[in-house]
């Protein structure tokens, strides 16, 4: 029993490495999925719009959906067009930008994973390049080659060019080497920005390492119980409320937060070295609710981080 209670405290603590790696192996079962399943290259002049059609389209619905599974979108947008210095706060013109940069991040895991996947395989890839009918380009990769090759590259990924087999086999590996030189420029570019973004972030950082880790706990802490305590008064209430319907009597006053504590708890929370509150909610608790002001400035969130190592 200690030893599964042992495997499940690292499997939690390592939870976001886990999904990070259940994502890469969806990323990577939905890229053959559609290079075995619906990927057909036209072999014709076509070909440089369907490739493209398929290597960046499935990358922009993925970042579509990464902005609508992160809960920051909403918390940002929601009423903004009723009261726009929700985002664009005076005396803070760069508030949007930085905390839609952030949420652009963390966007972009899922459509950099597809395009790294994409781009290693090489099918979209030779498709769509095989179509290009840029005079230099075709030069540069039919250098050598039998005149045929400027007039049948876009029948190489098909393998119903007339070209002599080896000059062909030639030629769609070098389109393949193109690809997963790519890739691999993806991958290593992206890591080594996410180094630098990280890095910048701690050496910016206000607190301390061992209190930065005890806010990101609290934080998660905060948010799972925040669910329960939903499920918990949505339940009391609507229970209460079918009761007094079907009992035909007046109900009893459930205790639920005023319309500005609402409005105050949702707010993206700043940092303030002078308060050692951890979240919104910590803050509205302990200094209580505050007069409403037109030109209130709303905060950013800068804890939303990553794994704290």
């Amino acid at each position: 029993m200690d030893s599964f209670q042992t495997i499940l405290k690292f499997l939690v603590k390592q939870k976001t490495a886990i999904g990070y790696s259940f994502m890469a192996l969806l990323t990577l079962g939905g890229e053959r999925a559609f290079s075995l399943v619906a990927f057909r290259c036209p072999c014709s002049h076509e070909n440089f719009r369907y490739g493209l059609v398929f290597l960046f389209a499935p990358a922009f619905v993925l970042l579509v959906f990464g902005y609508f599974l992160n809960s920051k979108t909403w918390k940002l947008f929601t009423g903004c067009w009723v009261n726009p210095r929700k985002i664009f706060p005076k005396g803070n013109v760069c508030f949007f930008f930085y905390v839609f940069g952030s949420i652009t991040l963390n966007a972009l895991v899922a459509p950099v994973m597809w395009l790294s996947v994409a781009l290693l395989n090489g099918t979209f890839y030779e498709c769509a390049i095989s179509g290009l009918k840029n005079p230099a380009y075709l030069h540069a990769v039919c250098h050598n080659k039998s005149a045929k090759c400027f007039e049948e590259l876009h029948k190489v990924s098909c393998g119903k060019s007339t070209m002599p087999f080896p000059e062909g086999e030639e030629l769609k590996l070098t389109l393949q080497a193109q690809s997963q030189i790519l890739g691999w420029c993806v991958i290593v570019t992206t890591a080594l920005l996410s180094l630098l973004a990280t890095c910048c972030a701690s050496c910016q950082s206000k607190v301390s390492h061992l209190q930065l880790k005890f806010w990101k706990t609290y934080v998660e802490k905060e948010k799972e119980q925040l669910e329960q305590v939903f499920q918990v008064y949505a339940t009391k209430l609507s229970e209460q409320n079918l009761q007094s319907f079907f009992e035909n009597r007046k109900p009893e006053a459930v205790p639920l937060p005023a319309f500005k504590a609402w409005e105050d708890a949702s707010q993206l929370y700043s940092f303030n070295s002078s308060e050692q509150h951890y979240s919104t909610i910590h803050r509205l608790v302990e200094q209580g609710q505050k007069e409403s002001k037109e030109e209130r400035e709303t905060e950013m969130d800068f804890v939303d981080r990553r794994e704290i190592p």
